[in-house]
């Protein structure tokens, strides 16, 4: 059975089958379209074809767990419902930093904390692909790159006349 003709036929049943598993429109599409995408990548290791329909839903619900289980622990807040929980940043700050500035200050931290660091903010390596990098516990990992972070703050913000810090001149 070709690509389309798969569609064309079960198309509706995934649909409406992901919109009772999510109730929401845009995440049922979601759904339905990344089941096809896996399909489309993995299909062929299918050896029986009279499963394919199986298959299809099988697939389709364990991408709504997985969603579901990411949705779990990273969950999305608006900004003014945790507006008191992110870091107070001084205007200022954010006027004077710049990439190359928190990159140069990256590089005095200490080398133990350095690593993760770059390859979690820099890299968009997860927590696991650190581990399984640099050989250490995921546990390692999330100290290290708390440990690093709270070294990086201190840098760009001892108060000094810093580097990584441009002082604007006023103008007046």
């Amino acid at each position: 059975m070709d690509f389309e003709s798969l569609v064309e036929q079960y198309y509706r049943g995934l649909y409406q089958f992901a919109y009772n598993l999510a109730r929401d429109e845009a995440e049922a599409c979601d759904l339905t379209q990344q089941t096809f995408l896996i399909w489309a990548r993995k299909g062929h290791q299918l050896r029986d074809p009279l499963k394919v329909k199986t298959w299809l839903f099988t697939t389709l619900h364990r991408e709504f767990l997985q969603a579901r289980r990411k949705h779990l622990r990273f969950p999305h807040y608006e900004l003014d419902e945790v507006a008191g929980e992110l870091p107070s940043v001084p205007p200022t700050m954010v006027d004077q930093l710049d990439a190359v500035a928190v990159v140069t200050s990256l590089a005095q931290v200490n080398e133990l904390y350095r690593a993760p660091l770059t390859l979690f903010y820099l890299e968009d390596y997860s927590y696991k692909e650190i581990a399984e990098i640099l050989d250490v516990p995921i546990g390692t990992v999330q100290s290290r790159i708390a440990r690093g972070k709270g070294q990086l703050y201190k840098t760009l913000t001892d108060g000094q006349s810093h580097p990584a810090i441009r002082v604007k001149e006023s103008r007046e």
